[in-house]
C-alpha cells in the first residue's frame, strides 16, 4: 500500500493543479494549438505575462506541460499524456 501512496499523491498534485481556472485554459489552448509561447498565452488569456509563467511554472514543476529553446523564444506543450485526456473529457462537448 506505501508504494500506491506515492501515486495517489502525485496524481492528487495534478489534479490540484488542473483545478485552476488559468491553467485549465492555458492546457486547452496548448492541445488546440500544439504548442506556443508566453506571449501568445498572455494575448489569449489577457494576462500579465508575470501571471502566465507563474502558472506555466507551476504546471512544469509537475512534469504536466515542457518547455523548448528556439534562440530566444521559449515554447510550451503538453508532456503529460494523461492530461491531454482528462481535457479532452472536460471539453468534448464543446468540441462538437
Amino acid at each position: 500500500m506505501d508504494n500506491n501512496i506515492k501515486i495517489y499523491n502525485e496524481m492528487a498534485e495534478c489534479l490540484k493543479a488542473l483545478a485552476h481556472p488559468v491553467r485549465l485554459c492555458i492546457l486547452r489552448g496548448l492541445l488546440q494549438k500544439g504548442s506556443c509561447n508566453v506571449s501568445y498565452m498572455q494575448e489569449c488569456l489577457e494576462l500579465p505575462q508575470s501571471t502566465v509563467s507563474q502558472h506555466l511554472q507551476k504546471l512544469r514543476s509537475l512534469g504536466i506541460v515542457e518547455a523548448e529553446r528556439h534562440g530566444l523564444e521559449v515554447t510550451y506543450s503538453v508532456k503529460d499524456p494523461r492530461v491531454k485526456g482528462i481535457i479532452e473529457v472536460f471539453f468534448q462537448e464543446e468540441e462538437k
